[in-house]
């Protein structure tokens, strides 16, 4: 507005608008003066923090004191508890519901209780189990066929959640070991035999789980 102003004044008077001149001088006198750029990154004092820096580093290393350091951080603990465990002499405390080496149960009569529903087969997200039936004489349907591929399975549990007879069922082992996938693969007679093995420690964690469910 104020050059409008003084461009209008200027010209009723008969004047060239010199005004404007002046106002833009004093414009740019008023305007902030720039800032000095900054020292590159060369200047001597970046050049002496190097140099400082290189020295630090070989004096640490040609007196090893960052080997010292450890040595007394290790030092520290050498006459405290000790936290670590000598396996497999000592084993940590397991949960109940720790789920291993898979085992097929019986019924105390001695009859396999897996009644070939195969829910577990179905609801297996890793499709690791197999399983093929047929019907006995007296109407009963049991499993003529049942392996579980380790190499596969996943013990997400959902086979043991899954049977309505507590058939099939995770152990509290998992100390086992092979040299081929093949002998992962376990049958029917091997998931059985586990079972019979370890039956007693099986209910027992079964009884010690049942008032949570």
């Amino acid at each position: 507005m104020e050059h409008l102003e003084l461009s209008a004044q200027a010209q009723a008077k008969g004047e060239p608008p010199v005004a404007l001149a002046k106002v833009s001088q004093s414009s740019s006198s008023s305007m902030p003066t720039p800032m000095p750029a900054p020292e590159p990154s060369g200047s001597p004092s970046c050049a002496s923090c190097a140099w400082w820096n290189t020295l630090w580093k070989s004096l640490r290393g040609f007196f090893l004191i960052e080997l010292f350091q450890g040595l007394i951080l290790t030092g520290k603990y050498v006459f405290r508890r000790k936290i670590t465990l000598e396996y497999p002499e000592e084993k940590t405390p397991q949960s109940p519901r720790f789920r291993g080496l898979h085992a097929l149960r019986r019924y105390p009569n001695g009859e396999e209780r897996c009644i070939a529903c195969k829910l577990c087969e179905a609801v297996c997200p890793a499709m690791a189990i197999r399983i093929e039936s047929e019907e006995r004489e007296d109407g009963t349907r049991r499993t003529t066929r049942y392996e579980i591929d380790l190499s596969k399975c996943i013990f997400c549990g959902l086979c043991e959640e899954s049977c309505p007879v507590d058939s099939i069922v995770e152990t509290p082992f998992f100390e086992y070991t092979a040299e081929r996938r093949d002998q992962l693969v376990f049958t029917k007679d091997m998931l059985l035999a586990i079972g019979d093995k370890y039956e007693r420690d099986i209910a027992a964690r079964k009884a010690a789980d049942a008032k949570y469910r």
